[in-house]
């Protein structure tokens, strides 16, 4: 416990006893069965039945509180008692690889090689074995880290993973479990983030795309708010990567991720078998009468791509395609951390993962291109779904299932894989103008327009760039390359323009970067950096925050930055300006040890760790461990700039977390 000074004395607790009484109350009444790891508050108080079309279920996860905390969005099937063992005779048993196969007419022999990512927060100790029990229940092929088909990293790909939690890994049971039944021959790469905040699963986000991943699943949503267009420019903005996210479990409404311009935001339907030609119907998940179901609606803040050409919404329209979602029709899961066994679950958390699935069975979406589009260049490649209704709206597309596009079900189910594909139906030619081999000065600022034309009128074009020298950026909307080179060296970039049917063109030409490139001295920036003169300079830090008492051992040395502890509402901050030498790649590392008196996983009291306006990384009481962990985190895009390195420790009204910082530094090479 941190020593306090008179006047700081700790807080009773409050709010947050009161917030898992319910849940207390209702295991001593034997409402909460258990199935496996205790749960924690946040995931307890989910556990109570509700009726989710004509079926009992729970919500895996807790509901966000504030904006920027994201939610899970897997429904479990509480009417019906979880088994060890999946027997012919359970009723439901939930749909497996066959019956998904045969209802989206897929080939599932197709996807080999191709790595599917799975973002979610939290960690499941059990999700390989898991993993293992259901794919030799349906005879497909193992999925095993050591025969390089499954990989579990945490945000910063690495293997220090988060904290456990029992309602998020019921959402990585099912995430997996539907790459699995989908694609048998995909990789799966798992990418665990710290909490559920937006800005960690974020950071996951960019983790599974820079570890290769071309298809990204997200099966979770939280409220719209005026960040989000700046969420999308940092987490979601990856070119010739299918990024997918659910639309939501509460009817008629929209979350984000689901609403971001760059995402592909899938609906849900409930699945039954019909004797028709295809053999199964579809229709919308949800009721007129609203409340649960699958989202929709006109996003607040996030514009409308150029694809996307309905008129009822002015910004994004949610959602584009769907799937299976329905708990009442829902899929075969197998989850022990927090459960027993075999399960029915449904939410649209199902259906994300069974379209990134299908976008890897499509092939490698094309360079520079937003695969969100496809679909809408390969209606008649979608079973359209043409009843249901999700809520009451106007104009009543964007609640009520109709010919063609609407709200709850997008353009409608697979019908095969040519609906994912790059390419268009329409011939339309696009063609990019090479503007010759670029030469730039290291450290010169760069302004070069490209140029491009389509076939058709009236179409308007988005621009993507790949290979383009470190320091420099294309404008989506004008073509318009600009920035100041940082580093020296040859480059290799191909510039992509596609128009709203999804015919595209591309142009490839060589861009040198000249200067030292190299000879980059390499140097530690930051002053004091061990704080070992026993005061903050160069440093600005709040008072008390460089600290050389007992209660909190230093890394190194005898001083140390320690940030919060005090157990009542305090912020604390640390700051160091430098300036990154122009073409140096930089690197940001320091150790960190987070202890405190909370519990459960709820993010109470915060450590935000910021370059400048950008966030790296946001630690909370959920991320506490003993002893020091290394963090590092690259800040290259800063070089020939001068960036704040900023650490910002939040603590609420009760109980004490310890933000203990020491060695830190930023060098350059």
């Amino acid at each position: 416990m941190r020593f306090h000074t008179p006047g700081r004395p700790r807080l009773p607790r409050t709010r947050k006893l009161l917030a898992v009484l319910p849940a207390l109350a209702m295991a001593a009444t034997g409402l909460l069965a258990a199935t496996g790891p205790t749960a924690t508050a946040a995931t307890a108080a989910t556990a109570a039945s509700a009726p989710h079309a004509g079926v009992a279920t729970k919500r895996l996860c807790a509901a966000p509180s504030h904006p920027g905390q994201m939610a899970c969005l897997a429904l479990a099937r509480t009417d019906i008692a979880q088994q060890a063992t999946l027997a012919p005779d359970i009723t439901p048993s939930g749909y497996g690889p066959s019956d998904l196969a045969a209802a989206y007419n897929l080939p599932v022999s197709a996807g080999s090689g191709a790595t599917v990512a799975i973002v979610d927060a939290q960690d499941d100790p059990n999700a390989e074995s898991d993993l293992a029990a259901y794919r030799s229940q349906y005879g497909l092929p193992a999925c095993t880290t050591a025969n390089g088909c499954f990989k579990k990293v945490d945000q910063r790909g690495g293997s220090t993973y988060p904290s456990a939690d029992s309602g998020w890994a019921g959402e990585i049971s099912l995430d997996v479990d539907m790459v699995s039944a989908v694609c048998p021959n995909c990789h799966i790469l798992l990418v665990e983030s710290d909490d559920a905040s937006m800005d960690n699963l974020g950071a996951a986000v960019n983790t599974a795309v820079s570890l290769g991943a071309k298809y990204v699943s997200n099966s979770y949503g939280g409220s719209e708010d005026s960040t989000d267009p700046t969420s999308d420019a940092s987490y979601f903005n990856h070119p010739g990567v299918a990024i997918t996210v659910s639309s939501g479990d509460s009817g008629y409404g929209v979350e984000y991720p689901a609403a971001s311009q760059y995402v592909t935001a899938v609906g849900g339907t409930s699945l039954n078998r019909a004797s028709t030609s295809r053999g199964w119907s579809e229709k919308v998940w949800g009721t007129s009468a609203g409340g649960n179901g699958a989202g929709s609606g006109c996003s607040a803040y996030d514009p409308k791509p150029g694809w996307q050409h309905d008129t009822g919404c002015a910004k994004r329209t949610v959602a584009d395609v769907s799937a299976v979602a329905d708990p009442a029709t829902g899929v075969a899961v197998y989850q022990t951390y927090g459960g027993s066994g075999w399960n029915v679950y449904g939410g649209t958390s199902a259906s994300s993962p069974i379209i990134a699935a299908v976008y890897a069975l499509a092939g490698t979406p094309a360079a520079g291109t937003t695969p969100a589009s496809y679909p809408y260049a390969h209606t008649g490649s979608l079973y359209d779904v043409t009843s249901g209704a999700n809520g009451s709206c106007s104009p009543s597309y964007l609640c009520t299932a109709g010919a063609g596009y609407d709200g709850p079900t997008g353009l409608g189910t697979p019908n095969g894989t040519a609906a994912f594909t790059s390419g268009t139906t329409g011939g339309n030619t696009v063609t990019v103008t090479n503007p010759g081999n670029q030469t730039t000065a290291q450290g010169s600022s760069v302004s070069l327009q490209i140029h491009a034309t389509d076939s058709a009128t009236g179409q308007t074009l988005s621009y993507g760039a790949s290979g383009l020298p470190a320091g420099l950026s294309i404008n989506s909307a004008t073509g318009l390359i600009t920035g100041t080179a940082t580093t020296a060296g040859n480059s290799t970039t191909t510039v992509t323009a596609t128009d709203s049917t999804g015919a595209s063109g591309s142009t490839t030409f060589g861009w040198t970067v000249t200067g030292t490139g190299g000879g980059c001295t390499g140097t530690q920036l930051l002053g004091n950096p061990g704080f070992e003169t026993g005061s903050a300079s160069p440093w600005t830090a709040s008072s008390g925050v460089i600290d050389n008492s007992t209660g909190e051992p230093a890394h190194g040395g005898s001083w140390k930055a320690w940030l919060n502890g005090y157990g009542s509402t305090h912020t604390d901050t640390l700051s160091q300006s430098v300036t990154v030498p122009a073409g140096c790649k930089a690197t940001l590392s320091f150790y960190l040890h987070i202890d405190t008196a909370e519990s459960g996983s709820t993010a109470y009291d915060k450590l935000t760790v910021q370059a400048g306006s950008t966030t790296l990384a946001t630690f909370s009481n959920v991320n506490a461990a003993n002893g020091y962990t290394l963090r590092s985190y690259d800040l290259s895009s800063f070089a020939g700039q001068a960036v704040t390195v900023k650490f910002t420790g939040t603590e609420d009204s009760s109980l004490q977390t310890s933000f203990v910082l020491d060695d830190t530094a930023l060098t350059t090479s």
